[in-house]
């Protein structure tokens, strides 16, 4: 299934559960990304019609309770909604270490891309005067931080328009610019990928989110392309990223008891001593930016003493941070 897709399903099930009226087709279109056409249009509605069954079916299969009915015996348009007593999970007892393991995720969680257009649905929901549940969507908004780049290329992806970006390769030390048209961002090895038509090489790519410098650029009319048929994004960038050489080599700092996964990475420990209390490990890894984003989640108890490259990628990480949480609103 394509990440348009996806987003597309979860804002439906998000414009369902939030309110206890069944919903038709038309306020659907009106309210879920995704769903955008010209009603009066007939081949644009019938399009729109064929993705709505799809999604309907899919969404049973995934074992969703969408429910079909009216408000009323004067409705002549079924309408549809989500019950919450047949959707929502049982209590989940934790343990005090599965509690604190949860509460550390949710607190690296951020507001971000699908965050924002479900808010946009709920917001036309309330202004076409439907009365929402407030308790309905709590704990479904924040996803996971991802690259400056994400959302305008999801963006682009979704409404078929070009793009140019700078882009700096692994192997270049100067940015070149590339012009492309996206056909779908995805997740690989814990990296993001944009996958799409090089308009300059005439042949598909695909790029580095974290390699993108500067600001998404469009540069086409939307819905100039369309994307391959029965696309598989992953099958592109895990045959283009090849495999993962572990060529480098790291020193880190590490608070003793701390970094079970780094000690069992580890070449070398060299037990910390008097003035000196943290161990000093090696380890090799094949990624900078991915160990990056490992070293920071331990926060102070590790720190990076070789190589440079790999100690500025964890302070711009952590910068990152910083300038998110700011940017999060009390």
């Amino acid at each position: 299934m394509s990440r348009i897709r996806t987003e597309r399903l979860v804002n439906l099930v998000i414009c369902l559960l939030s309110t206890r009226r069944f919903l038709t087709a038309a306020q659907i279109a009106a309210t879920v990304p995704g769903y955008e056409h010209d009603p009066e249009d007939p081949k644009e509605h019938e399009a729109f019609q064929r993705k709505f069954e799809r999604d309907k079916a899919e969404l049973r299969e995934l074992g969703v309770p969408l429910e079909t009915g009216t408000e009323s015996v004067f409705d002549a348009e079924p309408g549809y909604r989500i019950a919450h007593r047949d959707y929502a999970l049982p209590d989940i007892p934790l343990e005090p270490d599965e509690a604190a393991a949860v509460g550390i995720a949710g607190r690296l969680w951020q507001h971000h891309g699908l965050a924002a257009a479900a808010s946009s649905g709920l917001a036309k929901l309330r202004a076409a005067g439907i009365d929402m549940d407030p308790q309905a969507t709590l704990g479904v908004e924040p996803v996971v931080t991802v690259d400056p780049a994400f959302a305008p290329l999801t963006t682009a992806a979704r409404g078929r328009r070009a793009v140019a970006f700078d882009y700096r390769a692994p192997e270049g030390d100067e940015p070149a610019t590339r012009r492309l048209q996206p056909w779908g961002v995805v997740c690989w090895r814990g990296r993001w990928y944009v996958v799409g038509h090089d308009l300059d090489r005439d042949a598909v790519r695909c790029f580095r989110l974290s390699r993108i410098l500067g600001k998404v650029r469009s540069t086409g009319r939307p819905g100039a392309f369309t994307p391959p048929a029965d696309l598989d994004l992953i099958s592109h960038v895990s045959r283009f990223s090849g495999p993962v050489e572990w060529t480098g080599r790291a020193t880190l700092l590490v608070t003793p008891g701390v970094g079970a996964g780094l000690r069992r990475w580890a070449r070398v420990i060299e037990p910390g001593q008097g003035d000196h209390p943290k161990d000093k490990i090696t380890i090799r890894y094949g990624d900078t930016e991915r160990l990056a984003g490992t070293l920071v989640r331990y926060g102070p108890e590790v720190q990076v003493l070789d190589p440079p490259e790999l100690r500025d990628a964890v302070i711009q990480r952590l910068k990152e941070i910083v300038s998110r949480t700011e940017e999060v609103p009390a």
